[in-house]
């Protein structure tokens, strides 16, 4: 049997550290020897759990396809909430298996897919709704010399600005259920949700502490992508 191996990792940092790489190269690895099968090829993903657009998916669907190889991937778990990801996989046409859930098949993907669309469309609604009470009590949101400050360098190095954007954008969805659950906790001005994020042991995208500029920018950057539109 030939098997083709699909991993994801959140952020570039954990791509080049290993960190939670090598736990899922493990993992197939692991069921390969286990069913006497060959990895033919491996597609390394990284990016946010949230984004749709999945490249090294598409790529290793392909291959699986056109191999008659089966989709190996180590972790269903880490990506169940993804709708996308999930209707991709249940409608490729490709065999697969994951390491920790061996038993899922097209039609518990799809179940599944149904349940991430709507646990997406329920945090979504909270979130509005918490922001909207937020604002009621005059809290503000946005920084918009941050943001002439982003547009003034957008004048320069356009490679470089479009990687801060799209690291930006990453950790802000990484942190959007969060946010959520802190809002829905009553933690409504930003002094206040920037104290409950530090007492979380949760560190801004530089590794600092979180006070309420920095959180006002998370709220702005979340407005600015598909998990946090109005």
């Amino acid at each position: 049997m030939k098997i083709v191996a699909y991993i994801r990792v959140s952020t570039d940092k954990q791509g080049r550290s290993g960190l939670g790489l090598e736990a899922q190269q493990a993992a197939i690895t692991s069921y390969a020897e286990r069913n006497g099968a060959e990895i033919v090829a491996e597609f390394l993903e990284i990016e946010s759990g949230r984004k749709n657009d999945r490249a090294e998916l598409t790529n290793a669907l392909r291959h699986a396809r056109v191999t008659g190889a089966k989709l190996v991937i180590a972790k269903l778990d880490r990506l169940s909430r993804n709708a996308a990801f999930l209707m991709t996989l249940k409608e490729s046409g490709a065999d697969f298996t994951a390491c920790d859930m061996p038993d899922a098949n097209t039609m518990t993907v799809g179940i599944m897919a149904v349940m991430a669309q709507a646990e997406a469309e329920a945090i979504s609604e909270r979130t509005k709704a918490a922001m909207t009470a937020a604002k009621a009590r005059g809290t503000t949101f946005g920084n918009p010399n941050g943001a002439a400050a982003l547009r003034r360098a957008q004048k320069g190095n356009t490679g470089a600005v479009s990687a801060i954007v799209a690291k930006a954008e990453n950790f802000a969805t990484d942190l959007a259920d969060t946010l959520t659950d802190v809002l829905a906790s009553g933690h409504l001005t930003l002094k206040a949700q920037a104290a409950e994020l530090n007492k979380r042991g949760i560190r801004t995208a530089r590794g600092g502490q979180w006070h309420a500029s920095s959180v006002s920018n998370l709220h702005k950057r979340l407005e600015t992508v598909a998990v946090w539109a109005k």
